[in-house]
């Protein structure tokens, strides 16, 4: 996908007119295998004319949609060593220089925040501050990305609690679980077995579910989530890359902070008032 166009889009999306809205969406839906395809299937998929097609892309600023395909092409062969690095078939990628990790972390930070959606943000941040708890999840190796949200959050507003830490008491945490909460699920492959069926069981519970995860793992978890904040994790071995993912709850938490305002702050000083006099105290 052209990061360039997916930027142009998000910048005009309320500008454009319903069709064109249908037909971004389409693109945005499907960044990977879009522009494989010609304009007017293009057009045919979002339930458009070829005329609203042209005029879309015009209005993004592209003489025609050759032009689209063309950066598009542009912005791939830059990006060659990168998806290198994502084809390792059986093969665990160490050693790589410092350069080499620095250059592939950078490409997961830009991929991701190029290709993230302002609205997208915006309705992960107002069902965070309208829910009366938050629940935050992440299940094996993606425990410790829960408690580092957590912390995140619990330093700028009241009720946010791990779920499922110590899992003989899952059951009992699930049955606490209200309408109007919002869990915050952080999920990386292989994702484990009892996500889906847990994922079933919190949605009668009529909570929001606001998930990030890969990239590859978006489409699955979209039909389970009210909100997903997909993140770029090529890594050269051992597991995905964690540093995109970090990042964007970093961002969610100061999305939050500046939509609460005085009420995050004022917490935020209060926890920093009790830790001091604690340290005073010892």
């Amino acid at each position: 996908m052209a990061s360039r166009l997916v930027l142009r889009i998000q910048e005009n999306y309320d500008r454009l007119t319903a069709g064109e809205q249908k037909l971004a969406q389409l693109i945005l839906d499907r960044q990977d295998d879009i522009l494989t395809f010609p304009a007017s299937e293009i057009a045919r998929l979002a339930g458009v004319s070829k005329a609203t097609a042209a005029r879309f892309f015009q209005h993004l600023g592209y003489s025609d949609f050759n032009e689209v395909k063309a950066q598009a092409r542009e912005e791939r062969d830059r990006a060659a060593p990168y998806e290198m690095s994502l084809a390792q078939s059986g093969q665990v990628a160490m050693g790589r220089t410092i350069g080499a990790h620095l250059e592939l972390e950078l490409k997961n930070l830009t991929r991701t925040f190029e290709e993230m959606r302002s609205d997208t943000l915006a309705a992960a941040t107002d069902l965070i501050a309208e829910a009366p708890r938050i629940w935050v999840l992440g299940l094996g190796l993606d425990e410790g990305l829960a408690r580092y949200a957590r912390l995140q959050l619990a330093r700028l507003r009241h009720g946010v609690l791990l779920l499922g830490i110590g899992q003989s008491a899952l059951a009992e945490e699930l049955a606490m679980l209200g309408p109007k909460d919002v869990l915050l699920l952080i999920t990386l492959p292989p994702h484990a077995a009892m996500l889906k069926p847990l994922l079933s069981y919190a949605r009668t519970s009529r909570l929001s579910i606001v998930t990030l995860t890969d990239r590859g793992s978006q489409l699955e978890l979209q039909r389970l989530s009210d909100v997903v904040l997909p993140c770029h994790v090529a890594s050269f071995g051992l597991g995905p890359s964690n540093t995109a993912l970090a990042s964007v709850i970093r961002l969610l938490a100061l999305s939050y902070a500046a939509k609460a305002g005085a009420s995050a702050l004022q917490r935020s000083d209060i926890i920093a008032a009790i830790k001091e006099e604690i340290m005073d105290m010892s």
